[in-house]
């Protein structure tokens, strides 16, 4: 196909997203012509588009490429693709309008629209998300889902803390990614291009919010709500009725916000924002084992959920109600204590160490919100964390246990495609380079299972599975043994 009918197809597929008119077209195919370093264009036939946007921005890279317009670097193809994209993207004031055209009809309606945009101006980078490795493995607490992360790269615990404490005044324009100023923002070497990036605005009971989805989405229609304003993760109240009002907006989606301290809290703490989607994690459909009663809360169900980490889920057709008890029960968490088990409140200089993972969803005509008790206290032992990945699962999983892995997801870093590959040879006896840190392992597997070609992969997998309900379990704060579940339910006599 010509360059004249890439560009011509181009600016129809632009036309059709809504941000432009047939009189545009000149305008377009112009603005088109200069960025791939074209003169001209010429002869085209009036067609319906027979390739999908990402097939003709191939197409425009490569002769912007040719023409010398850009070099073939990952960052400079990045930077065109958001201005390509952005041609085949309506402003932001024109999308957020449509999405409220649709949201009139239907609340799922408008997600659709927006979720379908983002996937075709590439802001949701489906090629790259493609490449991620995914299996379900079956546990003893449900099917867990394992995602080995080909798209994007791992983050390290303390590079996180590093962010987080540091000071506004030293940071760059935008300040963070999760920032509204990102935009359309066109994006530098070291700073992912936005061109193409539109918010929809949302008003949480009188306060500035923004809705978008992830670019490397882990989960379907994995999205993030963000505030206006750039301000530190803090759980409080005000989250847990930011995420209830979240859920009655979108009563198709969960929400959940990471926790607000490092170790156990996400990868930016920096910015105050939640994660949602239409997604049903294993921990959604592990079910109540114990029940109790709140005191003071004749509204609201309680229970004790079968689950590695410690979970608490409450349940209510009154939102108000529930938000008090999440706050009484977080509070409490707050300042508990029990030496027994190693759960400190606080260190000696008054740091606090408590808070929790919320996650918020609609259960038929209840509200549900489970609350996850974390601690980030270390020791000489488990300098990383107590209740964090302990050494000898940080081969498989060293990052902080954030909202998606404590949900039962695991995001395994890009190494482990290449160095499980080489276990495998291991295990069959081949000429392998084995990873000295996987060795002990796999030599534990050896002595458990026979080892195929035909079965060696489909074993490796489940026990990769099996070390992630491991690093669960070393996150939950209260055991899931006879001393545990004991220092747990003291825990909830308190309340």
């Amino acid at each position: 196909m010509s360059i004249s009918q890439t560009i011509f197809d181009f600016t129809t597929l632009a036309i059709q997203a809504g941000g432009w008119m047939d009189m545009d077209r000149i305008y377009l195919q112009n603005r088109l012509l200069a960025l791939i370093g074209e003169d001209a264009l010429g002869e085209t036939v009036v067609q319906m588009p027979q390739h999908s946007s990402l097939e003709l921005l191939d197409l425009l890279l490569e002769k912007a490429i040719e023409n010398q317009v850009i070099e073939d670097t990952v960052a400079e193809k990045e930077i065109l693709t958001g201005q390509l994209m952005d041609l085949l993207t309506p402003p932001p004031s024109v999308v957020n309008a449509l999405f409220a055209q649709h949201y009139a009809k239907e609340p799922q309606e408008a997600t659709d629209y927006f979720f379908e945009l983002c996937k075709n101006n590439d802001y949701i980078k489906t090629r790259a998300i493609a490449k991620n490795i995914i299996f379900p493995v079956e546990t003893e607490y449900g099917e867990l889902e394992i995602t080995i992360n080909l798209s994007k790269p791992e983050k390290d615990p303390k590079q996180i803390a590093a962010e987080r404490n540091q000071a506004p005044a030293t940071v760059a324009y935008p300040k963070c990614m999760l920032c509204m100023e990102n935009e359309g923002y066109q994006g530098r070497i070291n700073y992912p291009a936005r061109t193409n990036h539109r918010i929809i605005r949302m008003n949480l009971d009188g306060e500035s919010w923004g809705f978008q989805y992830s670019p490397y989405a882990y989960y379907n229609e994995h999205c993030i709500i963000l505030s206006e304003e750039h301000r530190p993760m803090k759980i409080s109240k005000e989250t847990f009725k930011r995420l209830l009002r979240i859920i009655e907006v979108l009563p198709h989606y969960f929400v959940g916000s990471n926790a607000d301290l490092p170790i156990v809290g996400g990868s930016i703490l920096s910015h105050d924002h939640y994660q949602g989607g239409r997604h049903v994690f294993a921990m959604e459909k592990a079910p109540i084992e114990k029940e109790f009663s709140l005191d003071g809360f004749a509204d609201v169900s309680a229970g004790i959920v079968k689950w590695p980490m410690s979970v608490i889920r409450l349940q209510s057709k009154n939102t108000s109600e529930l938000v008090e008890a999440a706050d009484f029960i977080y509070k409490q968490w707050q300042g508990y204590s029990d030496p027994s088990v190693q759960v400190s409140a606080y260190s000696e200089d008054g740091t606090p160490h408590h808070t929790v993972t919320p996650i918020a969803r609609r259960r038929g005509d209840l509200f549900e919100m489970d609350l996850v008790l974390r601690d980030n206290n270390v020791s000489e032992e488990h300098p990383d964390g107590i209740f964090h990945p302990h050494k000898d699962v940080q081969h498989i999983k060293k990052e902080n246990i954030g909202l998606i892995e404590v949900m039962g997801l695991a995001v395994l870093p890009p190494r482990l495609a290449t160095e499980l590959v080489e276990v495998e040879k291991y295990l069959l006896d081949e000429e392998n380079q084995i990873a000295d840190y996987h060795v002990e392992w796999a030599d534990t597997l050896k002595s458990t299972h026979t080892f195929t070609k035909e079965n060696a992969e489909e074993i490796l997998y489940d026990e990769v599975g099996l070390v992630f309900a491991r690093v669960l379990e070393d996150a939950g704060v209260f055991k899931r043994n006879e001393e545990g579940q004991a220092a747990f339910q003291r825990f909830l006599d308190k309340l």
